[in-house]
């Protein structure tokens, strides 16, 4: 893959106040001089950990791009458990990542992640931490084959842009409950959806098209939004 050698990656643990370090990993442009002043952390889904192919490949093209990212590990997953754990050490994990991203003094930082992941960054964002936008892989707005209770609520305390990239077959995410929420959400809002797109943006081999295509396709959706609504609007900022 031609973009692998625009970046450059390096493993680094996360320490975590009163619990267990947690595993990450910086992907950077090979050159200062090439990085936008973007740096977006990404969470895991649930039944992944930070090298889910999704958040990887996701972290390696934008970084490509010229934006640091940061992957990290939950507790539980550094751990070796199955079953995440309680909401506040996940909301604690995530904010240890921020912070250690903040260390190096990104112009505008990016929040956000797979599934669970990203909904974290969301809650976190809610309730007034540091995000100059949220990226969501698969947003789960509700739970799998239920169509209820949404998890919508605290979206719109959000004051920041937010991109959903959703695929159609997405079992926790069923499109045509999505519209509502965006609405209430105005502009601040973005939807990429993903045609054929399971949960983590997969498609059927029936669907007639690469996956290689498909990450591409998510690859310029994130690049053109991160300099069109979070880069832009830090430019036009007094």
């Amino acid at each position: 893959m031609a973009w692998m050698g625009l970046m450059a990656e390096r493993s680094i643990s996360i320490p975590i106040v009163d619990s267990s370090p947690v595993s990450g990993v910086i992907h950077a442009p090979r050159t200062r001089a090439k990085r936008s002043g973007v740096a977006v952390v990404l969470g895991h889904g649930a039944g992944n950990d930070m090298n889910a192919p999704l958040v990887v490949d996701v972290a390696g093209r934008l970084a490509a791009r010229g934006h640091t990212v940061l992957r990290f590990n939950f507790v539980y997953k550094e751990l070796g458990r199955r079953a995440p754990d309680r909401q506040p050490l996940l909301e604690k994990a995530f904010e240890a990542a921020i912070e250690r991203m903040l260390e190096d003094r990104p112009e505008r930082l990016v929040i956000g992640g797979k599934s669970m992941g990203g909904r974290i960054a969301s809650l976190l964002a809610a309730r007034g931490v540091r995000a100059d936008g949220l990226l969501f892989l698969g947003y789960p707005l509700h739970p799998a084959g239920k169509r209820s209770p949404l998890r919508d609520a605290h979206l719109p305390a959000i004051p920041a842009p937010l991109l959903f990239l959703q695929g159609t077959r997405d079992p926790l995410c069923d499109l045509a409950l999505l519209p509502p929420v965006l609405k209430r959400l105005g502009e601040r809002a973005s939807l990429h959806v993903i045609e054929g797109g399971d949960h983590s943006l997969d498609l059927l081999k029936s669907a007639g098209r690469t996956r290689e295509s498909v990450l591409e396709d998510i690859d310029l959706a994130i690049d053109g939004w991160l300099k069109a609504r979070v880069l832009a609007q830090h430019q036009k900022a007094p």
